[in-house]
């Protein structure tokens, strides 16, 4: 469990967030096939320079036990498209959503014992930047890239854990103004926060998180009842090598 559960515990005691951040809903297996930890890399699908956006990514999320891991999701920047979890072991995928919510967001590297995709042949890292999407344009050095961190609560809210894509508004009094729908919703902040990941293959992909809320991508459409976890975010990649984050 992260050190997120911990302070929820320590805190709130057994902290019920019924109606609060997330719903829960089931989620069917994909039957893929278990594949070998050396697969090889594939050519991804997505070009390169392109502008993508994914819409309503679904997680699944019990509210009934808000501290409880769920199991993570992987999802293929390359191809665009969320991957089984047999292929966990591979590089066929370049972000994982894992831990309170599956709402932190990690990377695929296969020589970090911490990292989920350890002993496959993933080059994946990940890092988030204090900057606004259109305004990260330097593709960071590969030594500024982590292995083993995710991204998930900013200190700006509620229970952060360092530099995030979301502020938690447990209140509603951050960013909501205080009334009971405005209690326990999540802000993304593209307008401040961008990850820039490596990917599995060793390209780069900068991402603008933009909501957790079904069909709900702007703030003022966020509420605690509001279906979720949905992810929405947009994203372009660019080979590796490269110095410059350009869209064409």
């Amino acid at each position: 469990m992260r050190s997120i559960t911990n302070n929820l515990t320590k805190w709130l005691g057994v902290l019920t967030i019924a109606g609060m951040l997330f719903s829960s809903c089931s989620k069917s297996n994909d039957p893929a096939p278990d594949p070998k930890p050396d697969t090889p890399v594939q050519t991804g699908s997505v070009p390169f320079y392109k502008l993508q956006r994914v819409e309503n990514l679904y997680v699944q999320s019990d509210d009934s036990n808000p501290t409880t891991e769920l199991p993570p999701i992987y999802f293929s920047l390359e191809n665009k498209e969320q991957e089984p979890s047999s292929y966990q072991k591979t590089a066929r995928w370049d972000i994982n959503f894992s831990s309170l919510y599956d709402s932190f967001i990690g990377s695929n590297n296969g020589k970090d014992q911490a990292n989920p995709g350890y002993s496959s042949n993933s080059v994946g890292g990940i890092i988030i930047l204090k900057q606004p999407f259109e305004a990260v344009t330097n593709v960071p050095a590969d030594t500024e890239f982590s292995t083993s961190k995710t991204f998930g609560t900013d200190d700006l809210g509620a229970f952060g854990e360092g530099t995030g894509w979301y502020l938690y508004d447990f209140g509603g009094t951050i960013r909501g103004d205080g009334s009971y729908n405005k209690q326990h919703v999540a802000y993304a902040m593209p307008e401040s926060r961008t990850l820039v990941v490596r990917t599995a293959a060793g390209n780069y992909a900068k991402i603008k998180m933009i909501s957790c809320y079904k069909d709900a991508f702007t703030a003022d459409k966020w509420f605690r009842d509001t279906p979720h976890m949905y992810f929405t975010f947009e994203y372009v990649i660019v080979p590796k090598g490269s110095t410059k984050f350009e869209i064409k």
